[in-house]
């Protein structure tokens, strides 16, 4: 005997509850943002009992940090591949595909992005998942500044190399620049533009001189 989810339609199909829980959770902040998400809306959404939701997730903030940890784990996997082209791709190629990744990742999911890095959304002291996942995000930003300077690099290496991708996504995702390029398509297309020479500067940054400053690459 089929066992149903707690206070699901029958019509509903077949999953997982709590996975729909969290589909509905992300399209809401995307639509939204965290004032569009609540337990009562995504249970409506959802056709489960405004209580359903309460089997799987204490309360608001334990859906948006499940949402946050996933949105880290899935940026690490998108990194991780980016980086792994080191195998078999010149130092130039990974940089601009790690800056893809990144931007690619936030420009898709507009709604987690905006969350990830906010501690007044959910509290990562109190989710140990988050702080695991989000450790794996950092560890490949840096990688690639361990791929780029080598076992020398510095913390503010990886923090130059973060900001210059995490300030192109919020510029494509809520800067002036969302204005001016309206579609997902030319986001896209801009920020592969912007990583290709970024790359090339942070390549050509070794070259001639010796230049120890961790930001110098950026300018």
């Amino acid at each position: 005997m089929t066992r149903r989810e707690p206070g699901r339609s029958r019509a509903s199909g077949p999953g997982s509850l709590r996975d729909d829980l969290l589909r509905i959770s992300r399209e809401l902040l995307d639509e939204g943002g965290p004032d569009a998400l609540s337990m009562r809306e995504v249970a409506r959404r959802a056709g489960c009992t405004h209580q359903a939701p309460y089997h799987y997730f204490a309360n608001r903030e334990a859906i948006l940090a499940a949402l946050v940890e996933a949105g880290f784990d899935e940026l690490a996997n998108r990194l991780c591949e980016a980086h792994d082209l080191v195998e078999t791709e010149d130092l130039r190629t990974v940089a601009e595909a790690s800056g893809n990744a990144y931007v690619e990742f936030a420009l898709t999911n507009p709604g987690v992005f905006r969350i990830m890095f906010r501690r007044d959304m959910c509290d990562p002291a109190r989710f140990p998942g988050i702080q695991v996942a989000s450790r794996r995000t950092y560890d490949e930003l840096g990688r690639l500044a361990r791929i780029r300077f080598g076992e020398h690099a510095i913390r503010e290496h990886e923090t130059a190399l973060w900001a210059s991708v995490h300030g192109l996504a919020v510029l494509l995702l809520d800067g002036l620049m969302a204005d001016e390029l309206p579609t997902l398509e030319d986001r896209l297309a801009y920020a592969r533009r912007v990583n290709q020479l970024g790359a090339g500067a942070l390549m050509s940054s070794g070259k001639g001189e010796e230049r120890d400053d961790p930001g110098a690459w950026f300018w």
